[in-house]
């Protein structure tokens, strides 16, 4: 805690009441996100793939982070040729 006092400009004892916010509306859309895919994909899901189109664009907006599962949901569907 010391370090991150020490290094960070939020002062000890500071209050961020949206956070928790923030927090689970992000958790909630990426649940939605997670059983649109598997609904999407059915067999075809896979959750480490999943993960790598969450997490490979780094920190990113709700609406983004849903047109990259929209898009990977959409290659995993598209059939090889």
């Amino acid at each position: 805690m010391q370090y991150f006092l020490a290094n960070s400009s939020t002062a000890e004892g500071m209050v961020l009441p949206g956070q928790a916010t923030r927090y689970k509306i992000g958790t909630l859309r990426i649940q939605e996100l997670r059983r649109k895919a598997e609904t999407a994909l059915g067999d075809s899901s896979d959750i480490c793939g999943f993960h790598d189109t969450l997490l490979g664009g780094g920190a990113l907006p709700l609406s983004i982070l849903e047109s990259r599962v929209d898009r990977w949901i959409a290659a995993v569907r598209a059939p090889i040729s």
